[in-house]
């Protein structure tokens, strides 16, 4: 137990000491409300006008606030609405986070953006996109990806 308490204050230390003290993500909304859920995907009805809309770390999709153990299904969901620009499948994996930032949707008082490699057929080079599930944010489809038909 008293090791769990040490590597817990560590990593407490270690994250927050790398936090900015101010947030460079634009795109947070906090009156923004997550799309409906239909057959494990969400229902997501607009395409984003900004070119930067999940592929810049400053615009993230912005899916949160949810507790970290959810960032999987809720990737899931987001996914499972999208088409690449053809209607193709759409294939993802986590690559990394990064860019540490404050937040008071976090217990340890900072968050991370969670980075996503993206393929789909015919597609030679992986798109790599951003996501936020501390913070909300208007979730959209994203440039170049199409939104799926809900049958």
């Amino acid at each position: 137990m008293k090791m769990r308490k040490l590597f817990s204050a560590i990593g407490f230390l270690l994250l927050t000491s790398c936090v900015s003290t101010k947030s460079t993500i634009k795109n947070i909304d906090n009156t923004a409300v997550r799309p409906a859920v239909k057959d494990k995907a969400y229902v997501i009805t607009e395409y984003a006008d900004d070119n930067n809309y999940g592929y810049d770390q400053d615009y993230p999709i912005n899916i949160g606030y949810i507790h970290e153990r959810q960032e999987d299904i809720n990737i899931q969901y987001y996914f499972k609405g999208l088409e690449g620009p053809k209607g193709q499948k759409i294939s993802y994996k986590k690559i990394d986070t990064c860019c540490p930032f404050p937040t008071k949707n976090s217990l340890m008082g900072a968050g991370t953006i969670g980075i996503y490699e993206v393929t789909f057929e015919g597609n030679n080079k992986p798109i790599i996109l951003y996501f936020n599930c501390y913070e909300k944010g208007k979730i959209l489809c994203p440039k170049g990806f199409t939104i799926k038909k809900t049958k």
